[in-house]
């Protein structure tokens, strides 16, 4: 008689290694309290007035302290594209070969992280040319507020949960 051997359990849908977030997914947030960051709340938890500058901004998507050249690359492409407001695929083709930057870096790397966190739009236009009659699909890179939008809702979220907990308690101290 064969003993039985332990049963697996059962798994539902795909398995995801336990390794971590990956990177192409993280966002860096050191302490509150880094000397990384410029204050932004007073003692008593309310915020601070001043405004975080671009490469503050950046430090969180590209760490600075881990990925030096990407946040370099970065910060320079946003500064172009904050004048700019919009570029097209020729006017950013022209950035990266005038900087000196990879091409694989900022198309591989820098350009489908900004996008995918949502501080940059990419948009194609479909462009058929009349002579050869072969479509192409230039490509248009402009500045968006999802990134604010994401964070704000997220700190929103957070700060609504706090103050809800905080007058449950007061409430419940004042019927005792």
């Amino acid at each position: 008689m064969e003993e039985d051997a332990p049963k697996e359990p059962q798994k539902i849908g795909r398995m995801i290694a336990s390794r971590g977030i990956p990177s192409k997914d993280s966002f860096y947030l050191p302490p509150h309290n880094s000397p990384e960051l410029r204050a932004f709340q007073d003692s008593n938890e309310n915020p601070t007035r001043n405004i975080w500058s671009l490469e503050e901004v950046v430090n969180f998507v590209f760490p600075k302290r881990y990925q030096q050249k990407y946040n370099q690359t970065a910060c320079a492409f946003l500064k172009l594209l904050l004048e700019k407001l919009s570029l097209s695929g020729e006017e950013t083709g022209r950035f990266v070969a005038t900087q000196g930057i990879s091409k694989a870096t900022f198309y591989n790397r820098v350009l489908p992280r900004l996008k995918r966190i949502g501080m940059v739009k990419v948009e194609r236009e479909t462009v058929v040319a009349v002579e050869s009659k072969r479509k192409f699909r230039p490509m248009i890179i402009s500045l968006s507020k999802t990134f604010g939008n994401y964070l704000t809702k997220i700190g929103d979220s957070w700060l609504s949960i706090v103050d809800d907990a905080r007058s449950r308690k007061k409430i419940d101290e004042k019927s005792w």
